[in-house]
């Protein structure tokens, strides 16, 4: 069974997120900001962190830079989920080094491919 993370500071979206995914048989840890995240990453390293841009305190960009910088976490695929849409922040989400860039409100179909997707390509690496 593959673990994901949720990082959302929005709680409806982070629980059903977190709903949807375990019922694809995903194991999933949620948090709530960015620290938090950080924090269940490092204890726990998933097989792929779902992540929210804008959140008080430590925000997206940061947790991941955070991440990438550990050995432990940095190969962890990552998925920036957010409202932020226009084509400089996607850009910058992608030049940090993100994985994918879904946009709120996501798909189902959409958001399982992008999870199936990457988790996929870490496996084969």
């Amino acid at each position: 069974m593959h673990s994901i993370l949720i990082i959302e500071d929005e709680e409806s979206l982070r629980l059903t997120l977190a709903d949807r995914l375990t019922m694809e048989g995903f194991q999933v840890q949620t948090a709530a900001d960015g620290c938090e995240g950080v924090r269940l990453a490092e204890a726990e390293p998933p097989d792929l962190i779902l992540c929210d841009i804008m959140m008080p305190g430590m925000d997206g960009y940061g947790v991941l830079q955070t991440l990438q910088a550990q050995e432990r976490t940095a190969a962890i695929p990552f998925i920036f989920l957010t409202a932020k849409a226009n084509p400089q922040q996607v850009r910058a989400g992608m030049e940090l080094g993100a994985d994918d860039y879904l946009c709120k409100p996501v798909s189902k179909v959409d958001l399982l491919a992008a999870i199936r997707t990457w988790i996929g390509k870490h496996e084969q690496q």
